[in-house]
């Protein structure tokens, strides 16, 4: 059986969460067992376990963002297409479609606990200068 990756976050609302990455970022829920969930999209795995920060949220949120943190990179088949739905659902871009100088297009935004999200092209259908 080949590799898979599964990513692990720790939201501070659970239903918030997986509101946004399944109404929104089109994920299927797959696990809701109270305090954690599992949602899926393609062969993206995504596990959440609910956590509180407390006062120490808005902290813990910044810190998970690069450079300190982390993004979760989505590859998709068309990066405008995938930006248009997004944009139509009102979800909030913190970068436009942008070439970057390594030669990928990507758009950037948060989830609602702080979570970097890339999205980019398949790499295969990337042009590496």
């Amino acid at each position: 059986m080949p590799a898979g990756l599964a990513i692990e976050i720790f939201p501070s609302d659970l239903k918030k969460s997986l509101r946004f990455y399944t109404h929104h970022l089109g994920f299927s829920l797959q696990k809701d067992g109270g305090t954690y969930a599992y949602v899926k999209k393609d062969n993206i795995f995504i596990i959440m376990v609910e956590s509180d920060f407390g006062d120490k949220r808005a902290e813990i949120e910044r810190l998970r963002q690069p450079p300190t943190g982390f993004e979760i990179v989505i590859e998709v088949d068309d990066l405008e297409a995938e930006r248009d739905a997004l944009v139509a659902k009102r979800i909030k871009l913190l970068e436009d479609i942008t070439l970057r100088s390594w030669g990928m297009k990507d758009f950037r935004l948060l989830d609602p606990h702080g979570y970097f999200l890339r999205y980019t092209g398949h790499q295969s259908q990337q042009k590496w200068d």
